[in-house]
């Protein structure tokens, strides 16, 4: 497990048995982003890691873009820790 914070915004990054999760919380909301453990296939976005999915997306800005939204930050405000770098096709 990994955690950032930056902007207000905390980052944590961790891996369950089946997925690579990306949870952002600001002032009590969370947004999370998931990808399969293999590191291919669509992203999750999610209110929270074990809420049912809002959207899937292939790119990791446009996840990004979402939890932003879903934060009421813009996406650049988002600190993303180096071993979520990767997450996205």
């Amino acid at each position: 497990m990994t955690t950032l914070s930056e902007n207000g915004i905390a980052a944590t990054y961790f891996e369950t048995d089946h997925e690579r999760v990306l949870e952002f919380s600001r002032k009590g909301n969370t947004a999370a982003v998931a990808q399969n453990r293999e590191g291919y296939g669509m992203l999750k976005v999610r209110d929270t890691p074990e809420s049912p999915e809002i959207e899937r997306y292939y790119g990791f800005d446009m996840a990004l873009d979402h939890a932003a939204e879903l934060l009421g930050v813009p996406p650049g405000d988002l600190p993303v820790p180096e071993p979520a770098a990767d997450m996205g096709m």
